[in-house]
């Protein structure tokens, strides 16, 4: 029932995104993708990058962890501009974690916030370091922090193995940038998902006790 309702609602913010204009082409230079079955690169991410950017906890941050989704690739850029070391779990984790040293990739910080850059410039991750602020995709959440993934399960299994290597805590910003429709009142949850403690938005930060 639960898995069921997790789909319906996956397809509703697909559809919203889609039917009003809000999705956002990752590359414009190939024929444009549809949002279903993603992680959302929504109209506004950038914005809402910016947004982050000029919060406390980004400015505190000295570690930013990001998903590899085109929607936080702006997350990336402006953490790697702003001489934060970039720790990136790989596209399903395949290849684990990538860590990009800041002072590595001056002049690329736009490639190397891509996956293939990031693959270019970073090496991957052995052993972690502290991690000041997590910044994750989504498909949904609602505001008691619970999120909604594509369904794969990556976004809890990163929050899931940081929280097992202690690099982060219960206390640690895992922070969502997303549209405001993609807020929605009740996110169902299994056993296995992960919470989110902030959402940012083009528009505005809310963050969640």
């Amino acid at each position: 029932m639960i898995i069921k309702e997790k789909e319906r609602l996956r397809n509703l913010i697909w559809s919203t995104l889609e039917n009003n204009d809000l999705f956002e082409h990752a590359n414009l230079e190939q024929p444009p993708k549809s949002p279903y079955g993603r992680i959302p690169n929504f109209v506004g991410s950038t914005e809402a990058a910016r947004m982050l950017k000029n919060t406390e906890e980004w400015q505190k941050s000295e570690v930013v962890f990001s998903s590899p989704d085109s929607a936080q690739k702006k997350v990336r850029e402006f953490a790697l501009f702003d001489k934060k070391v970039l720790i990136m779990a790989s596209p399903k984790l395949k290849d684990g974690f990538l860590l990009i040293d800041p002072y590595s990739v001056v002049g690329n910080e736009e490639t190397a916030s891509t996956i293939d850059g990031a693959f270019k410039f970073g090496k991957k991750l052995h052993e972690f370091p502290q991690i000041d602020l997590v910044v994750e995709g989504s498909v949904a959440v609602d505001k008691s922090g619970n999120r909604l993934g594509k369904g794969g399960g990556y976004g809890d299994r990163e929050i899931s193995e940081l929280l097992s290597e202690k690099t982060i805590t219960t206390s640690t910003p895992v922070v969502t940038t997303i549209h405001e429709v993609q807020i929605i009142d009740n996110v169902p949850t299994e056993e296995h998902d992960q919470k989110i403690n902030m959402i940012v938005t083009p528009q505005r930060v809310i963050r969640i006790n």
